[in-house]
């Protein structure tokens, strides 16, 4: 399939409905209100075609650029292509989600996202913080340097409630993150998750809360889950 078969593909399968819920949450124009089920229905016939999906994010709509994320091979990208993408991202879903997938992949990764989350651009901290989430849920804890995360974690605990308001939800998400997939720092994630308490993010209007980093890592713990690394996060 080319580029232009599938655009005009996304456009048929827009929904009026679905468009005013992500409007709501905050999804910028031009997109067509594409369900995440349809996008990967569609992934499935073009996963891996890398020069595909550097098209698709490039077309600047964003059910194409998250359909991009889902077929694109992190492995693959370049660090300046990782660098346009999340200049480019033009709403949190692609930022926190698509940029996070691909960036995490990626042998850049984690320079990269030490890097982005010191940026004054709110969408771009938000993939620097989303992304190293999901490098710690996938990564072995061996490989991971334990110290700079645990230092990650009373940065957060100091500066989270000053923080623009999508950083305070992915900071919030890294706790999260690192009780529940480092062994190590469980307890001290869940200390932090104490000093901070109630996290307010302003969601646009919608009935969407901010998770309990100290619940959430309480109900994985529940699940013998803890430490249980993911092969992906897409």
């Amino acid at each position: 399939m080319k580029t232009a078969e599938i655009v005009k593909e996304l456009k048929s399968l827009g929904s009026q409905s679905i468009k005013n819920v992500l409007v709501k949450h905050g999804a910028k124009e031009p997109f067509y209100g594409v369900k995440v089920e349809d996008l990967k229905r569609i992934s499935k016939k073009i996963k891996g075609n890398q020069e595909l999906a550097m098209e698709l994010y490039d077309t600047g709509i964003s059910d194409a650029m998250y359909l991009a994320g889902i077929i694109a091979d992190g492995k693959k990208m370049a660090k300046n292509d990782l660098e346009k993408w999340v200049e480019k991202a033009p709403w949190h879903m692609i930022s926190e989600y698509t940029i996070a997938w691909v960036a995490s992949e990626s042998k850049y990764g984690e320079e990269l996202a030490q890097r982005w989350i010191e940026s004054k651009t709110e969408k771009i901290a938000t993939s620097g913080w989303a992304t190293l989430s999901a490098i710690v849920s996938m990564t072995p804890d061996e490989e991971l340097d334990i110290k700079k995360y645990k230092s990650l974690l009373d940065r957060i605990a100091k500066t989270i409630h000053n923080s623009p308001n999508r950083v305070r939800h992915t900071m919030n998400g890294f706790v999260i993150s690192t009780g529940s997939y480092i062994c190590e720092l469980t307890i001290y994630a869940q200390e932090v998750a104490n000093k901070i308490g109630i996290v307010k993010v302003e969601m646009g209007g919608t009935a969407c809360k901010v998770a309990s980093a100290f619940d959430y890592i309480e109900k994985i713990k529940a699940k013998g889950m803890i430490g249980k690394k993911k092969k992906t996060v897409k």
